[in-house]
């Protein structure tokens, strides 16, 4: 190790780094190809081709052709994911109604427990909404 200079283990980091990154983008490509649905199965083929034959300039070429849709179908699924994952949260609490309008079940059965003890409907009439609300 004493014969490796400290300027060759920087530049041996730095080459190994942009390999990494390289590597990176490649798998990035790869996923973007089968993720095009407006891309044929033959364009889906002959992009593959030429990013595996000529890797360095088949991705290079990918992305320089088709980089900026690859960021537009990179932000319509993140926004396709959030949009999930909030009407799993809707789901999940409860409040479905609420976001479209309408109370849930669980914000009618609440209303109905407080207008009871108020005193503005009886028991009777409490059960009859309850069963309606649940039904």
């Amino acid at each position: 190790m004493d014969d490796y200079p400290l300027l060759n283990v920087f530049w041996t980091m730095l080459w190994f780094f942009l390999w990494i990154m390289w590597l990176f983008l490649l798998f990035k490509v790869i996923t973007d190809i089968f993720r095009d649905h407006e891309l044929s199965g033959w364009g889906k083929a002959g992009w593959l081709i030429f990013c595996i034959l000529l890797p360095y300039l088949g991705v290079l070429v990918y992305v320089i052709a088709r980089g900026r849709s690859m960021g537009e179908r990179d932000m319509k699924q993140a926004k396709d994911a959030e949009n999930r994952f909030q009407e799993y949260i809707r789901q999940t609490a409860g409040t479905q109604g609420a976001a479209s309008g309408t109370p849930s079940a669980t914000d009618e059965l609440a209303r109905l427990a407080e207008l009871k003890e108020k005193g503005s409907i009886s028991e009777e009439e409490f059960q009859q909404a309850k069963a309606k609300v649940l039904a």
